[in-house]
């Protein structure tokens, strides 16, 4: 058992090393602005991104193309000069803050309150890891910084939404209240973590699939954690840690995210991205080229419990998870209802109901390939809402306008869209091999077929990495049904012409009633000869929801993952 350990551990060290190195060869390559940073648009990028360099130029064992004493007198050129940008000045309403846009000239940049949150924690770790290799001046920097940040007092701030933000406050109650002896701070933090991993196993994740958050919340626990010199408290960090862990595995598959997105940046969508902390954990995918949101992954790491990594490694069983969880929305909390099917070839997933989300960055439902680099690894359909730009190629901010229906390896969903809407359906196919006709569209991508059925006319347009589907109409139904490689195979299927022929003999059928906006439609599965319906009567009416007659019953599910 032992051996097994250090062989894990070897492993997860050399996926980590591989971070570090290629963050650093790219610091290293990336030029210097007239600021002496190398870039503006976030302050936190130039942080990371010099703690890698200089990591490597210490104590990386990877041949590097920059001679080290360079590389670490660049990196801690940068270092110094994101600290002397902190608000100093003790009566100011951001004292101990940065700011975090520095167009157009980063001393005129007033402080902002996010990079303090995640990057003033990781200064701690980054000081106690690296403090003895540093210059005396750079060293003496990060040590006013820090007590700076300890009496700006940022993060003392009760909890109330349980969010990203509140995880990382109370791991800063934790790591500044043992670094400056503040026991009071410390009983705080304590506290706090305490409560948070209670509403946690009680009323389930309310940022549901919220990326780059759900990281933030493992990178602020597992610094604290790292950090920790009081072992209860250690303990108590594993225990939430565990939990996270846990709830990442349910929906995780070979690098995705499985179910609906709360909010995703547009590297999460129509390809999962921000994919650094699920390789140093599971390494079941290769690492792209491209890492939106290197942050600490390379430096940061905890080991997810046995029952997390058999289940995200293991399963190849085709699985579902059913949860319940509770989003306080204008003062009342909601039942909420996630669902996630998965197997060997590809996972499916998404919410039941549609609820308002921040900035509206959200996908209500999707399937999920492996990670494939800088291809699209996500099918999806949505109708666009709040915030979505039709010339961004950004297929994110979904509307209201949808109801849904999800039985294991296919998702119903129909659009009734109200008079004024401007935009139409739209879907997302990922870069694969795709026929298309009149009755349905049939493609192959890895290790899996899909039959995509829409209700009317569409149009299909290239995109980057993806292709976009353009449905037609006011009243829109879509049908998805994906199936393996190897279960087609069993089925005598070979090719994606005979899965097309084989799943053709299965249209739905559609219904679309007149101007009330009425669309229904009714489907059996190839899979297991289901009968699936679901119809609206009109826009923000409720659905019908049925599988072989009986309506679907939300009940059954589960507050436990």
């Amino acid at each position: 058992m032992w051996g097994k350990g250090r062989y894990l551990m070897n492993l997860y060290r050399a996926r980590m090393g591989e971070i570090v190195h290629r963050a650093a060869e790219y610091a290293w390559r990336q030029p210097l602005l007239a600021s002496g940073l190398w870039f503006h648009g976030d302050i936190r990028d130039n942080f990371y991104y010099a703690s890698y360099l200089f990591a490597a130029a210490v104590d990386s064992e990877e041949t590097s193309s920059f001679d080290r004493v360079e590389g670490r007198q660049l990196a801690e050129k940068v270092l110094l000069r994101v600290l002397l940008l902190q608000d100093r000045v003790a009566a100011s309403p951001l004292y101990g803050h940065w700011p975090l846009g520095l167009d157009p000239a980063p001393e005129l940049a007033t402080p902002h309150v996010l990079p303090v949150e995640l990057m003033g924690s990781l200064m701690v770790y980054f000081a106690q890891n690296y403090g003895e290799h540093l210059s005396p001046e750079v060293a003496t920097r990060f040590e006013e910084a820090l007590s700076h940040v300890y009496r700006s007092g940022f993060y003392r701030k009760p909890l109330r939404e349980y969010n990203h933000h509140e995880a990382k406050y109370t791991a800063a109650k934790l790591i500044f209240g043992q670094r400056y002896r503040d026991a009071a701070l410390f009983a705080d933090g304590r506290e706090c973590l305490r409560q948070t991993l209670a509403q946690l196993r009680l009323e389930g994740m309310a940022e549901y699939g919220a990326l780059p958050w759900f990281w933030h919340w493992i990178q602020a626990f597992t610094c604290a954690w790292a950090l920790m010199d009081d072992a209860e408290v250690k303990d108590e960090l594993s225990e939430i840690l565990n939990h996270l862990w846990n709830v990442r595995a349910v929906y995780y598959f070979k690098g995705a995210w499985v179910g609906a997105h709360a909010r995703g940046w547009p590297h999460d969508a129509p390809r999962d991205a921000n994919v650094l902390h699920d390789y140093v954990q599971f390494g079941d995918f290769e690492l792209p080229e491209a890492m939106p949101r290197t942050e600490y992954a390379g430096f940061l790491f905890y080991e997810a419990p046995l029952r997390a990594r058999h289940r995200a490694l293991e399963q190849n069983e085709p699985f579902e998870a059913r949860a319940v969880l509770l989003k306080e929305i204008g003062g009342v909390k909601h039942r909420l209802h996630s669902y996630a099917y998965l197997t060997g070839q590809f996972g499916v997933g998404g919410m039941w109901e549609r609820v308002e989300e921040f900035d509206n960055e959200q996908l209500r439902w999707l399937f999920s390939l492996p990670v494939r680099g800088e291809k699209g690894n996500q099918l999806y359909f949505f109708h666009p809402g709040k915030g979505y730009d039709p010339a961004g190629n950004d297929p994110r901010h979904q509307s209201g306008w949808t109801d849904v229906l999800y039985h294991k390896n296919v998702v119903m969903a129909v659009y009734s869209l109200p008079e004024d809407a401007t935009e139409p359906v739209n879907g997302v196919l990922p870069e694969g091999e795709w026929q298309f006709a009149a009755n349905g569209i049939f493609g192959k991508v890895e290790e899996t077929y899909f039959a995509v059925y829409v209700s009317g006319a569409y149009q299909v347009q290239d995109r980057n990495g993806y292709l976009q589907v353009v449905a037609d109409g006011r009243c829109v139904g879509i049908v998805v049904e994906a199936l393996g490689v190897p279960e087609a195979t069993q089925r005598g299927i070979a090719g994606l012409d005979e899965f097309a022929s084989a799943l053709r003999s299965c249209s739905p059928q559609f219904e679309v009633g007149g101007s009330a906006g009425r669309i229904g439609v009714t489907y059996v599965t190839y899979a297991e000869e289901a009968k699936l319906s679901l119809r609206v009567e009109g826009p923000g009416l409720p659905g019908d929801r049925r599988v072989n007659g009986q309506r679907v019953d939300l009940e059954s599910y589960s507050y436990s993952l």
